[in-house]
């Protein structure tokens, strides 16, 4: 059945028969994308006309005006009727009750309408009072009735539009930009609203209006596509939902990816990605030039007045000569960047002398010059060199190279720059294993940027450690690649470090540079996975470390790529606490590479205060506990003046007994701490004194507000430990009277047995879904199994736990490895219980 018999058929059927028309043609599957939206437009057309012509035929000096996407022509499943009904003033009961016939049918159905009544002057008083309502008119399309007041409408709106552009623009610049403040940016949300966030569809209806002010263009390549995918994608989310959403929420991608025939969710939000950095970009291009053309416009006047007074003075300089000097169109001045570059208009172009055709290390050096200036890269200029210049030979030549890491280390400015070079192809040019990273979503919450944008921001981090370390270039390079490989099957380190290898030589590295990035990448979360999870007094870890990376040079490089791997990756991944461990370990490695191999550990004797606490603590026959903040500034080149807390060091000694681990922890749960390192071991009481003492060393920290009072924690440790406080059953008191969200479900747990990590313990990692009483379960299933924790290590990177545990038998060995695989499997069946 083709659109006009659907029509046909709605509006012999009045509204029943609208809605089984539009029913069949969004079940139908045999149309989709614009010829389906296409369709639904003109089925809602021919049946609002015909409630419009009903009754005897409207009034005169009347008309019916489809506005915003609307009148656009892009109607969705689940769109709102955006509807003006315009009328000249002439007879309001006539027109109430006309309004009455459209609007009832509309919600009769259930559709979302959005609708007024106004005369022309009320509609052009509105829009300029209004921006949104103005911009929704400048699609206004006609329905029905007097077609002369809709052309008469549309004329004016856009004259006043055009009129007011050096106004309304600058507003409607402001209105993005704030909501880009609210939403974020579509092209990194792991959840985006397709409408509302930058780069989407309100955007693109933004650089629809500044078009329409004849104003400023916006780059036309690839963004009618780019819009055309958003709507597709908005499509199959209302068809998925049954809800008017704009919002891509998890649980509805990999239907959403199904309606669209797409292999799976990350394909799916890579295409949005893809199309909102297209918007994203063309809406930088558009605003900027919209300011420099406002800027020319208000200096104009005074350009033109300075003209005739220095033509004056030079007629009256050169008396008799009868030239006319001077008034002509100001020159925009050049000044020179670099080789075949110059800066104009605020912009970095192409000199007039630039021949990219016979110049292939050009791109790179405009790029560099332009981050270097802190200026943008002009569009003209980008897509000169996109259509002329030659690839770069094999190995590079040094300058290129040079050029690479001089836009690398310009901080900041080199995002924008980047960004210029990939929307046009360059960058997979220059590198063409960027492919696989460009757009590629990262599922985990503490990533805020895709893996592509991951990258270029751990640059612009490294850029501001290069007078930390002897080679930034190689921690430059190092940081562009180390994430390489997440495009690849397998551990991405691994694959990354045969990508940079082959990287490496093509850009021009020699073997051993080449040899050093390939290690940074290989082992780029070696420092900060072994800092936060193992034991740093443990001479294994420390060796293991050492040999991994082999010099202290390499040591250096991978301190610091380290530091600005974890900045880049998002708030939840970087702390002082993370830093002094990291710091901690790099101290330990130096010295094992400078020739002083750690020394054996040895019982540490107590201090005074550990002694105390013991003595203490064997007497009363109960728990005994000490709280002490500690504070010390962030590694870095530049510690804070305000050092960030690193939690508190919590002591407690109490008699050894059995359940000391889960008592301790569920207590801390129940108390919203979380636990960031603990330590127990025995503590041999002084002479004379028969009897041990378990001592804890934790380093806990308060989720939000105050810190508990140390006498409230030991009287429920108290009571844990006696067993009259139900631990188990307060925390699930807790979540239940805390609903949880609908999303998507974790994965499963996951338990196994570090081969090797030492020689003292057996250790034991878990990782899994973080949530209050996780480190209470897990000390209750490894006490249930026999085992004695030596000491835990505990971090949390978003939703995700990575605990390490350091184990024994009773008498202080470690399991053999059958035993420590079955602790592991039993371990792993408690959590998924």
């Amino acid at each position: 059945m083709t659109s006009t018999d659907v029509t046909e058929e709605a509006e012999d059927s009045g509204p029943s028969g609208y809605a089984a028309a539009r029913l069949r043609l969004l079940t139908e599957g045999t149309r989709s994308g614009p010829p389906r939206r296409t369709a639904l437009a003109e089925l809602t057309d021919g049946w609002l006309s015909g409630l419009f012509g009903a009754a005897g035929g409207p009034p005169r000096g009347v008309c019916l005006i489809a506005v915003g996407g609307y009148g656009r022509g892009e109607l969705s499943p689940r769109s709102d009727l955006d509807l003006l009904l315009l009328h000249d003033g002439g007879d309001d009961k006539a027109v109430a009750a006309l309004a009455d016939r459209l609007w009832y049918p509309v919600w009769d159905l259930g559709l979302a309408l959005d609708h007024s009544v106004r005369t022309p002057a009320e509609a052009r008083k509105t829009a300029g009072e209004d921006l949104k309502v103005q911009l929704g008119l400048l699609d206004a399309r006609h329905l029905a009735g007097d077609q002369g007041l809709t052309t008469s409408l549309r004329t004016t709106v856009l004259a006043d539009w055009r009129n007011q552009a050096p106004r309304r623009l600058p507003e409607l610049q402001e209105l993005c930009a704030e909501r880009a403040e609210r939403q974020g940016e579509l092209q990194f949300l792991l959840e985006p609203d397709l409408k509302e966030a930058r780069g989407g569809l309100r955007d693109a209806t933004a650089l629809r209006a500044v078009a329409a002010s004849w104003l400023a263009d916006a780059p036309r390549e690839g963004l009618a596509d780019a819009r055309r995918r958003l709507l597709d994608v908005r499509d199959a989310l209302h068809l998925a939902t049954g809800r008017a959403t704009d919002r891509l929420a998890l649980q509805e991608q990999d239907q959403v990816a199904a309606e669209l025939g797409l292999l799976d969710a990350d394909t799916l939000l890579r295409q949005v990605y893809e199309a909102a950095r297209v918007i994203s970009y063309a809406g930088d291009v558009t605003w900027r030039e919209v300011g420099r053309v406002l800027r020319s416009r208000s200096v104009r006047p005074r350009l033109r007045r300075m003209a005739r007074e220095r033509s004056d003075f030079l007629r009256r300089a050169v008396a008799g000569d009868g030239r006319a000097l001077g008034g002509g169109r100001p020159v925009a001045e050049r000044s020179p960047l670099a080789e075949g570059v110059v800066e104009q208009d605020g912009e970095v172009v192409l000199a007039r002398t630039a021949r990219p055709e016979r110049d292939p290390v050009l791109p790179l050096r405009a790029a560099a010059a332009a981050a270097q200036a802190g200026l943008p890269l002009s569009l003209h200029a980008v897509r000169r060199l996109a259509a002329t210049v030659r690839p770069l030979p094999t190995p590079w030549p040094a300058e290129a190279r040079e050029q690479l890491v001089t836009l690398l280390g310009s901080g900041r400015p080199t995002v924008q720059v980047w960004e210029a070079l990939e929307a046009e192809g360059l960058i997979t040019r220059l590198l063409p294993d960027w492919e696989r990273v460009r757009c590629r979503p990262q599922r985990n919450a503490v990533h805020v940027w895709t893996v592509d944008r991951h990258l270029i921001e751990t640059a612009v981090h490294a850029a501001g450690f290069a007078r930390r370390v002897h080679r930034p270039d190689l921690l430059l390079v190092a940081a562009l690649l180390h994430d390489i490989g997440k495009g690849w099957p397998g551990d991405h380190s691994v694959a990354g470090e045969t990508i940079t290898r082959d990287v490496a030589a093509r850009i021009g590295f020699d073997r051993a540079d080449a040899a050093v990035l390939a290690t940074l990448v290989r082992h780029h979360l070696l420092l900060v996975e072994t800092a936060t999870r193992r034991d740093l007094d443990d001479p294994a870890t420390v060796r293991a470390v050492a040999e991994a990376v082999g010099t202290e040079g390499t040591l250096e490089l991978l301190h610091a790529l380290t530091e600005a791997d974890a900045l880049a990756t998002g708030p939840a991944a970087w702390s002082s606490w993370r830093g002094s461990l990291v710091a901690d370990l790099v101290k330990r490695v130096s010295a094992v590479l400078a020739g002083h191999p750690p020394a054996e550990p040895e019982a540490d004797a107590p201090t005074a205060e550990q002694e105390r606490l013991a003595v203490e603590a064997f007497r009363t026959g109960g728990p005994v506990l000490a709280l002490r903040a500690q504070t010390e500034p962030p590694a870095g080149p530049e510690p804070s003046a305000d050092p960030e807390p690193l939690g508190v060091e919590l002591l407690i000694a109490v008699p050894d007994q059995p359940g000391v681990l889960p008592a301790v922890a569920g207590v801390l749960a129940m108390h919203r701490l979380t636990v960031r390192t603990a330590e127990l071991r025995s503590l041999p009481l002084p002479d004379g004194v028969d009897g041990s003492v378990l001592l804890l060393d934790w380093r806990v920290a308060a989720e939000y507000g105050s810190l508990p009072q140390a006498t409230r924690l030991r009287a429920d440790l108290v009571r844990a430990l006696d067993g009259t406080l139900d631990i188990a059953g307060r925390l699930a008191e807790r979540d239940a009277a805390y609903p949880r969200r609908r999303g998507v479900e974790p994965p499963p747990p996951r338990v196994t047995v570090a081969p090797a990590a030492s020689r003292l313990a057996t250790v034991i990692e878990v990782r899994a879904q973080d949530a209050p009483g996780l480190l209470f379960r897990i000390g209750r299933a490894l006490e249930g199994a026999g085992v004695r924790v030596r000491s835990a290590h505990v971090s949390t990177l978003g939703a995700n736990a990575v605990d390490a545990f350091y184990v024994t038998r009773g008498g202080g060995a470690p399991l053999p490895g059958e035993e420590a695989a079955s602790v592991a499997r039993e371990l792993e069946e408690s959590l998924e219980a």
